[in-house]
């Protein structure tokens, strides 16, 4: 006879009771990895019903033919075995605790990519280990409950390095505008456009500023991704010969003169202010576009912004055309999200702009291939769709803001510089892809 897998057969039910005791007793030696844990089964409220058993044990005996079994054995016949089987119980929720004790002492966690200051660069993050708690719990109870097989392997799930939170990257891009020796303002925006999580700071004399609200620039050639929006709207796909021309030529080229063209083309006259309104009805109340960009046009408008009112700092931002860092970079976003199909640009304009149009924009400022500013900063070969721009001379300004398309990520990068004295243009370019690369590396850190 055999009782819960223990053999007991010719013993007393006293002797049975007290090798049930001493085998379900035995502690489970759980291993994590090169760690021994020996689980007591008292620790998790396992307990015998011994009476049960020994008293079906006892029935199964008791029940069988006296004579017959006397027979059987003068003539040394073998009876047949009996097998009785375990009747337990523990508590599931002591178990919990333990193991999370377990894996309190010897978890490690993933270890996130850290910057390298002084560089542009990130250290590659290291996988962790954790307890898988459910399977554990389903493996200890079977081992509980098992009279040979009282040693078991903890399953471990090895995880991915965690990636570091956008703080990290603003502590590595401020350093990068410190290190280089950047007294200016720069005003920075990124977002990630799998998550929409943003990061927006300004950095003034090498001193955080605030952004609310955002900081009124001028906003040079950056305006005419809104012209080339605002122009979609109210033409459709397939463009004529001339408005492709000249769309191609405002983008690429940077051409002023296509620029007023296609303004022309909606309203002779109110055709910069037809992209002050369609900026207005997307909620951008601080980017506008007031006159032409031809030498001694009229100003069409005043227009008083909140970024244009402050008084803590100012960039002398054109009364023809001013932006922000942060409206330009939600510009970008609607334009993405638009050519797949959803966002504020098909929300608020669902008749007027469709998907194809706005895959048509990224197509174009894709095409704007300058390899300095953001292009500079990224791997060879990297589509960056933006549009740049800077004041010839002197220099006060540099601007760009693009979407970076990555192979761990798309997201949009704003870089707007400015400084009330001359810039040199070797030392603010190479700032700006210095500040891209760095963006880069962050959502491509090393494996």
């Amino acid at each position: 006879m055999t009782i819960a897998g223990v053999v007991v057969g010719g013993v007393d039910q006293i002797t049975a009771s007290e090798r049930l005791l001493e085998v379900y007793g035995t502690p489970v030696e759980l291993h994590y990895g090169d760690q021994i844990v020996l689980l007591q089964p008292a620790a998790v409220g396992f307990r015998l019903d011994t009476e049960a058993m020994l008293a079906a044990a006892e029935m199964v005996r008791t029940e069988a033919d006296f004579w017959a079994g006397y027979w059987n054995y003068l003539w040394n016949r073998p009876g047949e075995s009996v097998t009785v089987p375990l009747r337990a119980e523990y508590s599931p929720t002591q178990l919990e605790t333990v193991l999370r004790d377990v894996a309190a002492r010897y978890d490690q966690p993933p270890q996130a990519v850290q910057p390298i200051p002084g560089t542009t660069n990130f250290t590659a993050g290291l996988p962790g280990k954790v307890l898988d708690l459910e399977r554990a719990s389903e493996l200890v109870a079977v081992s509980l409950q098992s009279p040979v097989d009282r040693r078991l392997d903890l399953p471990i799930v090895a995880s991915a390095p965690t990636k570091a939170g956008f703080a990290v990257l603003q502590t590595l891009l401020q350093q990068n505008i410190d290190v280089a020796g950047f007294t200016g303002l720069a005003d920075l925006y990124i977002v990630d456009l799998r998550t929409g999580e943003e990061l927006h700071f300004g950095r003034n004399s090498n001193e955080e500023i605030g952004l609310e609200p955002d900081i009124a620039f001028t906003a040079g050639s950056t305006i005419k991704i809104p012209i080339m929006v605002t122009f979609y709207r109210y033409v459709d796909e397939p463009l004529d010969a001339e408005a492709d021309r000249w769309l191609r030529e405002m983008i690429t080229l940077s051409g002023n003169d296509p620029a007023d063209w296609l303004m022309q083309r909606l309203d002779p006259v109110r055709g910069p202010l037809m992209v002050a309104e369609t900026l207005q009805e997307l909620g951008f109340e601080n980017t506008f576009m007031a006159g032409y960009f031809r030498p001694g046009s009229p100003l069409l408008r005043s227009f008083s912004t909140p970024g244009n009112q402050r008084l803590d700092v100012r960039t002398d931002p054109d009364v023809y055309n001013q932006t922000t860092p942060s409206d330009m970079g939600m510009l970008l976003v609607d334009i993405y999200e638009c050519a797949q199909g959803g966002g504020t640009l098909r929300a608020v304009f669902p008749e007027q702009i469709k998907p194809e149009e706005c895959q048509k924009m990224l197509d174009l400022l894709s095409q704007n291939k300058i390899g300095v500013l953001i292009e500079a900063g990224v791997p060879d070969g990297t589509r960056v769709a933006h549009k740049h721009g800077w004041t010839e001379s002197p220099l006060r300004w540099v601007e760009d803001a693009g979407i970076v398309y990555s192979p761990r990520g798309d997201y949009v990068l704003v870089a707007f510089l400015y400084d009330s004295n001359e810039m040199a243009w070797d030392h603010v370019s190479r700032l700006v892809a210095q500040l891209s690369q760095a963006t880069y590396n962050y959502f491509n850190p090393p494996p």
